[in-house]
């Protein structure tokens, strides 16, 4: 089936510092730390490394530090990584490392890595009910705050490339990787999804005038209240907001955004669209509203 998920992001960051502690407030777990380096992991087992120190088989960043250095899709077998990494590799060189991940670099200059999937279960917990007349899902159990929220996974990855060329970029992901557009934006970008997952997208490549970049990665929590108290959390520790709670209109996600010290934003998203082959491709002349809502009180004098 090919690729399966996002297996790992890696950073190249300037304070490893402060860096771990976003992280660490944000509720991922630290499995190893050192002078120079930190790796934390979602529920499933995804990875996210922060360096200091890049690692040599990293290309030069498409922006000063920090930012974004590589992204590594995980391949459900060997005989799918094999044929991926052929193709991947057809016209540019291939680095193996010792962990088992593929590096190369695609048409933008961003690290892309190919390795086989190591999915871990989810920890079983049973979804919020909500009741509304005529509908009614919860008896006798009042809600309490849903305490430390714990990302579940990171469910996709958001990066800037320049306009000219854009089609060759998008195309490196489509024609080698397997990767189907499930929306394409034709003023603003590309929304991908891997063969082996079903949210709408798990990839989006965003058009930039003349500039390539990190957007932001996202990471799934388990429902609406999650979103609102894990942000609301991170606000609390001092960490700032970039965007306010809202709804994508492009795959309909609850979704909430922070600035990140090692580059671009995190997002805590929950409730996208699951999509399959019958979605087909979504072609928009012109781009949609950014979000079907977004919150707004009464001082508010724009969206």
């Amino acid at each position: 089936m090919g690729i399966q998920r996002i297996e790992s992001v890696t950073y190249g960051v300037d304070d490893l510092d402060q860096c771990v502690c976003f992280f660490t407030d944000f509720g991922l777990d630290l499995v190893e730390r050192d002078r120079v380096r930190a790796t934390f992991e979602t529920l499933v087992g995804q990875t996210l490394h922060l360096h200091t120190v890049p690692d040599r088989f990293l290309p030069e960043p498409v922006e000063p530090s920090p930012t974004i250095r590589e992204v590594v899709w995980g391949v459900d077998t060997p005989s799918e990584l094999e044929a991926l990494v052929r193709k991947a590799g057809a016209d540019r060189p291939v680095t193996v490392t010792e962990d088992g991940v593929h590096h190369v670099v695609d048409e933008t200059g961003f690290g892309l890595g190919l390795a086989l999937a190591r999915p871990r279960e989810l920890p079983e917990r049973a979804p919020r009910s909500a009741n509304t007349s005529g509908s009614v899902r919860r008896w006798n159990a009042p809600l309490e705050s849903v305490g430390r929220v714990r990302p579940l996974r990171m469910c996709h990855v958001a990066l800037n490339i320049p306009k000219a060329g854009q089609e060759v970029a998008v195309a490196f992901y489509t024609e080698r990787l397997g990767f189907r557009p499930t929306d394409i934006v034709k003023p603003m970008g590309t929304f991908l999804q891997c063969e082996g997952d079903d949210d709408q997208h798990n990839f989006l490549l965003c058009h930039r005038p003349d500039r390539a970049g990190h957007n932001h990665v996202s990471f799934e929590v388990p429902g609406f209240d999650d979103v609102v108290e894990g942000g609301n959390h991170m606000i609390a520790q001092g960490w700032q907001e970039a965007r306010r709670l809202g709804r994508h209109t492009v795959g309909s996600n609850v979704f909430r955004f922070l600035h990140a010290p090692c580059g671009g934003r995190v997002e805590l998203a929950a409730d996208m669209d699951r999509v399959d082959a019958s979605y087909g491709t979504r072609v928009h002349e012109t781009t949609p509203p950014h979000h079907i809502w977004t919150l707004r009180g009464s001082r508010d004098t724009a969206s």
